[in-house]
Parts: C-alpha cells; structure tokens; sequence
C-alpha cells in the first residue's frame, strides 16, 4: 500500500495567500485568503507581513478542523532568488537570508519559503519550494542578444511549465528527462520553453522582455522606434515601463485583458478584436517554430496551458500554424498548488534528491 503524505502548500500573492492541503496528488482542502488593503499598508516591507500572514493561515487550518501535526511537509512558492536549475529545494539559511534582504528584489512570493519554513520548523517536518520564477537553465548560446551590455535572462513561468511538461511526458509515456518539448504558458504574461531532457534550455523573457505580445505586455517591440519613443521627451521612464508591461498587448490595442472579452466581441462581429486576436495567436506561433529549431526539429509535443488555453478558438489558431510541428497537448489553466505538492511529493517519495539552495554568489539578475 503507497504511503500517505500530507502537504501544505502555500502561495502568498500581493493580497492574497493561497493554500492548499494535499494527500499525495489529491487536494482535500483550497482556500484563497483575502487580505484587507488597510491590513497590508500596516506593513512598510512585504517580508514584514510574513507573521501576520503565517498566523491567518494557521487559523484558516484551524477553523477547517486541519490538524497540522499530521503534516508530512510544508511548501512554500518560491521568491526572487539567485538563478538556479529547477526541481524542489529544501529551505535552507541561505534561502531563507536572501528571501529576508530580497536578493533580487521584493516580492510577495518571497514569503511562500519564510512561511512555509516558519510552520514546518514547529512540526519538526521539512520544508520546501519548487522551481521559482528565477529557474535558469539556458544554454550559453542563449544568452546572446546582440548587445553585451544585456545579455538575454531566463525569466518565465517556471513552476507550471515544468509540472505541465512533466504531465505531458507521463502522457507520453516517456520520462521528462528523456523527451523534447515545447511548452507555451498563455496567461497575462507569455513564456515559449525549449525543454529538452529535463532542462529549458532556451525560453523567452515573459517579464518585460522578449517574445509575442500578451493579454498585457508588449513582447518584443522594434528596438530602434522604442529608444526614440524613451527619448522622446513625451513619456517619464515608468509610463514607457507601463506600455510594456500592464498596458501593452490586448489592452493597448482593446483595451482589456481579458480573453473571453475579446472572444466575445469577435462572436458579435468585431472585426479589429479578431485581427489582434488572430496576430496575438500568430506571435505565438512564431516563437513556438522558433523553439522547435533550437530543438534541431527533433519535438515530441507541443504544450500548451495558462488561462488562454481555454479558449478553443485561440488554440485553433495556434495549431493551424504549428501542428505540422508536433502532436499539441493542451492543459488550461495554471494548478499552482498542485504543482507544489507535486515537487514536495516527489522528493518524500524519494524519486527525486531535494537540491540544496547555494551559499555562494550566483549570477544576478534584474526583476
């Protein structure tokens, strides 16, 4: 009979903390708990909230009748580290020094180790955080931009690209180390990975960088109209910021960020909704057939997943271009917390070494 394990997974956001109690793979209890905008403005640092969010959680556990003594493990979402491979880590001083002095800056998933550490340190249990937003493991080559003054960076959707490809190799019936894929994450931000045998080994930057414009960032934009555009004497430093991220992509050109919106208005017959629908679809699309040569064509699936992989007529689009590629799988959605607990499992299980968070000075990067 397979062991039980209990996790508590925890995902604090700007304010709201997610959590979750898992049994192996199966939740038995979510729950987003809201913060009061008075409550968070108490706090002159995010890392300052930490107790006051630890205590909400444990009285959440409480209040559901959860024993948190029959926990087998804590884990936390990760927060703006020193670049590291991905897979599960298990919280250390050294992670838990540069969540406090925010290494790469501040950020409520900074949290997710302190807390979960903080609550697993009482129960004697360990703690743990999985692949974080700073997973880097490009190929040199990758890193080239043609400016060396700013080299390329691996900022993407680590966690759920690399649960969904996980999911897509069982699928495959081959394991994740052992297969070629390309995963896209299509969600307000919008990631293409190259995953080959295990590692992303070149992704776009879905943060303020590189590749198709999204529901609310601009992607790449001509490099030469954006320096005249900054020193254009019109825009202050953050209003150019904002044009690339939170006001570029659907929202500049419709005004909303939101998918089923434009869907909407293209089944009512808004003509310019599905030209910028269609070159969104056709962006992506561009940056998956790129990955598939970094990936020398040799591609065993195309993924995709995030919130617009709900959308079966913006998969259509994608797939008109790209299935010539690859099989498509598709899996909608993001279930961070489920990709939590699937890394803690993992290592409870002893399919996987937890990877120790490094001591040493490490690349740094700008978030």
């Amino acid at each position: 009979m397979q062991q039980q394990y209990r996790i508590l997974v925890i995902n604090p956001g700007s304010t709201s903390t997610k959590i979750g109690v898992f049994d192996n793979e199966v939740c038995i209890f979510e729950k987003t708990i809201r913060h009061e905008t008075k409550e968070i403005a108490e706090f002159n640092q995010i890392i300052d909230q930490y107790e006051f969010r630890k205590k909400v959680i444990l009285e959440q556990l409480d209040y559901e009748g959860i024993n948190v003594s029959k926990l087998s493990a804590v884990c936390g979402r990760g927060g703006l580290l020193r670049p590291i491979e991905g897979g599960t880590y298990e919280v250390n001083d050294a992670m838990l020094h540069d969540l406090q002095i925010g290494y790469n800056g501040e950020h409520a998933s900074n949290l997710g180790g302190i807390i979960a550490h903080e609550i697993a340190s009482g129960l004697n249990i360990p703690s743990y955080i999985v692949d974080p937003v700073v997973v880097d493991e490009l190929e040199d080559i990758a890193r080239f931009s043609g400016v060396p003054e700013i080299p390329r960076k691996s900022i993407f959707h680590a966690l759920n690209q690399k649960a969904v490809a996980r999911r897509a190799a069982k699928d495959l019936n081959k394991p994740y180390d052992d297969i070629k894929l390309i995963v896209t994450h299509m969600g307000g931000g919008i990631t293409v990975g190259a995953h080959q045998y295990g590692r992303v080994i070149d992704v776009n930057n879905g943060l303020h960088g590189d590749g198709p414009f999204s529901p609310e960032r601009a992607g790449t934009v001509p490099a030469g109209d954006l320096v005249s555009l900054c020193f254009s004497g019109e825009y202050y430093r953050d209003e150019v910021m904002k044009k690339l991220v939170g006001g570029g992509g659907l929202v500049a050109y419709l005004q909303t960020n939101d998918a089923r919106d434009v869907e909407e208005r293209i089944e009512n017959g808004d003509l310019e909704a599905k030209r910028v629908y269609e070159a969104m679809a056709y962006q992506i699309a561009k940056e998956i057939g790129s990955m598939s040569t970094v990936l020398k064509g040799k591609v065993d699936g195309i993924v995709l997943t995030g919130g617009l992989a709900y959308g079966k007529t913006f998969i259509d689009m994608i797939s008109n271009y790209v299935s010539w590629i690859a099989d498509i799988l598709v899996y909608p959605g993001e279930n961070e917390l489920q990709a939590l607990a699937e890394g803690a499992l993992r290592v409870l299980r002893h399919e996987e070494v937890p990877k120790i968070y490094p001591q040493a000075e490490g690349k740094e990067m700008t978030i």
